[in-house]
């Protein structure tokens, strides 16, 4: 794949029969209307996805992608990349915060080296490494067209093994230290919002960190001329924008995962965002490829600035306010047990029809 097959990508809108159907079944289940709010939405929206009414969970799998990143040279984290190697290769082993909440959420935890610094030997360690890491994007652009190119299609491709292998949705989760400061800047320019806005503190940054953050992230965006926004332009600018402010300010990891979010548009299979990192990547492969959204589940709102404006630019609504900020794919997992406690409302309930009760009417003036 190339750029010009890469934008040329065309994604279907949701099935509206599959919609509506599940729309009449919630309706005609022995409950008050809407009585499960944004869960009833969630399940609908998972119709026009798949095309069935017959909605269900059924194999779940996250994807987190592991990455270094250069820009931590410039102090913005607490920590080095030695804790990408330890937390990946701890995802490996089933023993990371995810791989515990996935244990009970009944979900598969599969970690991809896409880019992690030192080269990891564990058994259950997806290795699809494009590079050891990134540039520092203070100095240099974070990866060439042709690492981003790589990135991309690697997330392609695993929703594709995923559909391949009966996997019925994906949620996203990330690891690579500094990648809040990657996915802010890219936010920044994506949304033409000052980095002072979107930086946030990531893994416990003090105040003088914050700081220092945006003015990287500030200087970067002018040394390579990303303050024009990708805003009001024509949908080929804006795919060109993206695509360059990915390749400018990096993340492997965002590259990845917004290969994922194409692949689900692509493969019919919902994604679920996590918090920024994996919402910096949604919103950049919308923008790359317009349709994608209407493939995407939110799950949380997360603990940095930024969440709230990706969420609101995509139209996507968060079922889970509850300041976090672990990462790993942790929020968007913990969407599973209540979708799942959802749909047995939803498949197993009694109906007005089975209680020989009249339906509740649904009025167009409210």
């Amino acid at each position: 794949m190339d750029k010009e097959e890469l934008f040329n990508i065309k994604i279907q809108g949701l099935c509206i029969e599959a919609y509506n159907a599940a729309q009449a079944h919630w309706d005609g289940i022995a409950k008050p209307l809407d009585g499960l709010g944004a869960f009833e939405d969630i399940v609908k929206k998972i119709a026009g996805i798949t095309g069935s009414a017959d909605v269900g969970t059924g194999k779940k799998a996250v994807v987190v992608m592991c990455a270094d990143n250069g820009i931590i040279d410039e102090g913005v984290s607490q920590s080095g990349n030695e804790v990408t190697s330890i937390v990946s290769a701890n995802m490996a082993k089933g023993i990371a915060s995810v791989c515990r909440m996935s244990h009970i959420a009944g979900a598969d935890v599969l970690p991809v080296d896409i880019g992690i610094k030192d080269n990891i030997e564990e058994d259950g360690l997806i290795i699809k490494k494009v590079a050891n890491g990134t540039a520092n994007f203070a100095k240099e652009p974070a990866m060439t067209e042709d690492m981003l190119i790589k990135s991309i299609h690697t997330g392609i491709d695993i929703v594709k093994d995923c559909k391949d292998k009966g996997y019925n949705i994906i949620a996203t989760g990330e690891m690579g230290i500094g990648n809040t400061t990657t996915s802010s800047a890219i936010v920044s320019v994506m949304l033409g919002i000052p980095a002072s806005r979107v930086a946030g503190r990531g893994a416990g940054l003090d105040s003088e960190g914050v700081k220092r953050k945006i003015i990287v992230i500030e200087s970067a965006i002018k040394k390579y001329g990303l303050d024009k926004g990708t805003q009001k332009q024509s949908v080929r600018n804006i795919q060109e924008n993206t695509f360059n402010t990915l390749r400018c300010l990096g993340g492997l990891d965002i590259a990845g995962l917004t290969g994922v979010f194409i692949g689900g548009a692509l493969y019919h299979i919902p994604v679920i965002l996590d918090g920024l990192i994996s919402a910096a990547a949604a919103l950049a492969a919308d923008r790359i490829v317009p349709g994608c959204r209407n493939y995407m589940l939110a799950s949380h709102v997360g603990k940095e600035p930024a969440c709230n404006f990706i969420l609101e630019e995509l139209g996507l609504e968060p079922v889970i306010n509850a300041r976090l900020a672990l990462g790993e794919g942790t929020g968007a997992v913990l969407l599973f047990p209540m979708l799942d406690m959802a749909l047995e409302v939803y498949r197993e309930n009694t109906t007005f029809n089975d209680i020989n009760v009249i339906q509740y009417e649904r009025f167009t003036d409210i």
